[in-house]
């Protein structure tokens, strides 16, 4: 435990509870035993061929100066749900929307997107559009996954999104280290690239 106490250790805590916490992420995370940095991280790229991404880009641009996407709804709806529909299509990915997982009273709640075929990835949208208070909860949910995940993996990865901009977070499970990848991806102008990533991490056993 660290030596700030920024959770009550009586108290029960959603997922979306640390998301509200007015605290830094490395003192959140001290209290599960984590640690935490911010750095540019080299993702592995798949070098499949995407043979519909150039149909999904045109579509996007195409509809985005009618939609108004001041709503989380909208961002969802618009731009984070047919990133996933396409990376069902490449990877065959199982997805469960609004999973609920539970491991004790301080991790426990329901994640936005978890995706499982040969690897499995954490996918949450970031309420308010705030990405950094969205890397935490994301950060807290790779935790309970931790201590969850029926695939034995030494590298546990996550991501956060505000529907047109997307952000890796990605833990080491031996040493508990968690870091936040210092890369934005910007959707539609980075979508080729997004997609690249997403696709590697669901195929990396």
């Amino acid at each position: 435990m660290g030596k700030i106490q920024v959770i009550e250790p009586n108290q029960s805590y959603t997922y979306a509870d640390y998301f509200r916490l007015n605290s830094e992420p490395e003192e959140i995370l001290e209290y599960f035993g984590y640690k935490f940095k911010s750095e540019s991280v080299t993702l592995p790229l798949t070098q499949d061929n995407l043979e519909r991404l150039g149909d999904l880009k045109s579509r996007i641009e195409e509809s985005l100066p009618y939609i108004s996407l001041t709503s989380e709804t909208a961002r969802r709806e618009f731009l984070i749900a047919p990133v996933i529909m396409e990376l069902i299509h490449y990877t065959h990915a199982k997805v469960r929307v609004e999973y609920t997982l539970n491991i004790n009273n301080q991790l426990k709640g329901v994640v936005d997107y978890y995706l499982k075929s040969e690897n499995q990835l954490l996918v949450i949208e970031a309420k308010n559009a705030d990405l950094e208070r969205g890397v935490v909860q994301l950060a807290v949910e790779l935790i309970a996954f931790d201590h969850w995940s029926p695939i034995d993996n030494l590298i546990l990865y996550g991501a956060v999104s505000i529907g047109n901009i997307w952000q890796f977070v990605i833990l080491h499970r031996e040493s508990k280290q968690i870091t936040q990848d210092l890369t934005l991806y910007r959707v539609p102008t980075d979508l080729e690239i997004l997609m690249k990533v997403l696709v590697a991490l669901m195929k990396q056993a």
